[in-house]
């Protein structure tokens, strides 16, 4: 009689402990019938049995086992649907007339406008505050300017406002930011980030790290916040979550330097001239006569233009600013020498030609010059920029990304490329208040759709956030996109938007404004040192060059503007008082340090006039 053989394991659901279990009978058994005497062929067969019979206890414990692990692997690896992954990609200052899904006047753009074709173009997509860090500041808190506190460049970013990242973050998606966010270098609800300080530099720039400290990195900024972007999809991202992603560029910001690859190209075109180059702003108020954004008159010579300072001295030439040689120098002083060559290669011709012709050119003539060489070194900047949202593309395309993914492509606000005269942006003209938005979502945005709504910045967190299923919070300011994007346009209901613009007396010198805009007119309200009306008949008169608020003919929308406008600033929490709260908070500060770029002499008169109005 062969002795029992007993061996006791815990079975759980796992397969593993049956498998180890007869196999260590078999083994067992073997050692028994060998010590038995028995012929080796019937040990042979009976072992054969045993196995067998093992074999076929274990097999559905097997392919149960394989089947649950199958599944196991395609949950853990494939991406909830109902939570899309949200690429945010914003270029700074980039005007839509530069982008050819807009317009192919100036330049193509074929990858920016492959979000186009992969989804929808907005047409009327507006800002509510028309300069860098407010419009990234009602990004970010889906809350006009007067409510998260960011009214300009000047006043720090409350950082007890709510992000929409933050909120991301909070409900498990992965969160990322690299480039270019203008205020604040520790943005919260980031797992990861590498930031510019302030405006960041174009050659060889520097960046504030979440996890190395400040850091530089040798290269073309564009390169470079797209390989940290694409670093962080393929090396940092966990593939099992979902993820948000910002992709900022600092390009096509002031003063622009195009990448080496760019220069020679890019130096040597021409380019149309807008029909409103040589706009005297006759049919308009002071604002518009006051600003100081004329080309000629007030782009720094060679901060802007790139003539070097000697070749300045030379022509009699004097800097239009107290920082015009000084950004020159900041500039061209981070390029290391085989950047130095190649740059220099190409701006010497430029210096060259300039000296030849200055002294025989007439004002027209040198404005134009000037708006050439604007145009040559800021479109110069975009190309880089296409080139670099291509690679993003790519990248997404060929890992499978596209499918679940909201791709976002737009600008912090519009700029003027030489329409009325003018650089910057500021007012809330079209070229400035307009801003590029293209939005692709597969299969469910409609390729190649578009949008005429009056959609703002206001509203992408809680788009986002809509999109995700991750509740808004009460006081966000917004409406969700997706009735737009997803077919659903007529539930979308807002037919006007608000518009208010803060930073006077400061660089360039636009007055503070508010304004109500529909599809048809805008009414704007120009106040502090001066008190006047505008009316814009956005149809008939596209171009923006005359002001009708005092035309008999249009008195009925002048009235029912105005009921409009009361309604619209109380809807979003504005009023009077808080302007002028804003304000003095912002001429005490005056008092103490000048504003950047602020005309001295203005500045002075109104701060003494503010002075004396205390005394009486």
């Amino acid at each position: 009689m062969l002795r029992r053989c007993t061996i006791s394991l815990t079975t759980p659901t796992y397969p593993f402990p049956y498998i180890l279990s007869d196999f260590l009978h078999f083994f067992c058994r073997l050692k028994l019938f060998q010590k038995s005497g028995l012929d080796q062929s019937r040990i042979g067969s009976q072992l054969h049995l045993h196995l067998f019979i093992a074999y076929m206890k274990i097999l559905p414990i097997l392919a149960l086992f394989l089947l649950s692990s199958l599944a196991w692997a395609q949950t853990a690896t494939s991406p909830d649907p109902s939570r899309p992954n949200i690429v945010f990609i914003m270029s700074d200052d980039h005007a839509y007339q530069a982008i050819s899904a807009y317009s192919n006047r100036l330049i193509e753009t074929p990858n920016i406008d492959r979000i186009a074709k992969m989804g929808m173009l907005f047409t009327n997509a507006t800002v509510t505050n028309s300069i860098c860090a407010p419009s990234r500041a009602t990004i970010l808190t889906g809350k006009h300017s007067h409510l998260n506190g960011k009214i300009d460049n000047d006043f720090p970013f409350d950082t007890t406002n709510v992000t929409f990242p933050q909120l991301f973050q909070e409900a498990g998606y992965q969160t990322a930011m690299f480039g270019k966010l203008h205020f604040g270098n520790n943005p919260k609800g980031f797992d990861q980030f590498k930031i510019l300080p302030g405006q960041g530099s174009y050659y060889n720039p520097d960046f504030i790290t979440k996890n190395e400290g400040t850091i530089r990195v040798e290269g073309y900024v564009t390169d470079i916040i797209t390989d940290m972007t694409l670093d962080w999809l393929q090396e940092e991202r966990n593939p099992t979550d979902p993820f948000l992603l910002f992709y900022l560029h600092k390009a096509p910001h002031r003063e622009w330097l195009p990448a080496e690859r760019h220069l020679e190209e890019f130096t040597q075109r021409s380019f149309p001239e807008p029909a409103t180059l040589f706009d005297d702003y006759s049919g308009r108020g002071r604002a518009a006569k006051e600003a100081e954004m004329n080309l000629l008159k007030h782009m720094n010579w060679s901060g802007d233009s790139k003539i070097y300072p000697k070749v300045m001295r030379e022509l009699g030439i004097p800097g239009t600013s107290n920082w015009d040689t000084l950004a020159f120098s900041r500039e061209v002083g981070r390029l290391n020498p085989k950047q130095l060559a190649n740059w220099t290669r190409s701006y010497d011709r430029v210096n060259a030609s300039l000296k030849a012709s200055f002294p025989s050119m007439d004002e027209k003539e040198k404005m134009q010059w000037r708006y050439q060489r604007y145009m040559q070194d800021y479109l110069g900047t975009i190309r880089a920029v296409d080139e670099n949202v291509g690679r993003v593309l790519d990248y997404l395309e060929a890992n499978k990304l596209m499918d679940n993914t909201i791709i976002v492509y737009t600008s912090d606000q519009g700029f003027y490329l030489g329409e009325h005269g003018w650089f910057d942006k500021r007012f809330v003209y079209d070229e400035s208040f307009k801003t590029p938005l293209l939005v692709a979502w597969p299969g469910k945005v409609a390729p190649g759709s578009k949008s005429t709504e009056m959609v703002q910045n206001l509203d992408y967190a809680q788009t986002f956030l809509d999109a995700a299923g991750i509740s808004a919070p009460a006081d966000m300011q917004g409406e969700s996109l997706l009735p737009l994007l997803t077919g659903n346009a007529e539930s979308w209901t807002r037919d006007a938007v608000y518009y208010h613009y803060y930073e006077y007396p400061a660089v360039h010198m636009v007055k503070r404004h508010y304004a109500i805009v529909t599809e048809e007119f805008k009414l704007v309200h120009y106040y502090y040192d001066t008190d006047e009306w505008e009316l814009i008949d956005r149809i008939k008169d596209p171009q923006e060059l005359r002001n009708v608020y005092q035309d008999p003919a249009y008195a009925p929308v002048v009235a029912e503007l105005h009921r409009k406008l009361v309604e619209l600033r109380k809807q979003y929490g504005d009023s009077a008082e808080i302007s002028q709260g804003y304000l003095d908070a912002y001429l005490d500060r005056l008092e103490k340090n000048p504003a950047f770029g602020s005309n001295v002499e203005v500045t002075k008169r109104l701060l003494e006039e503010r002075k004396k109005s205390k005394q009486d």
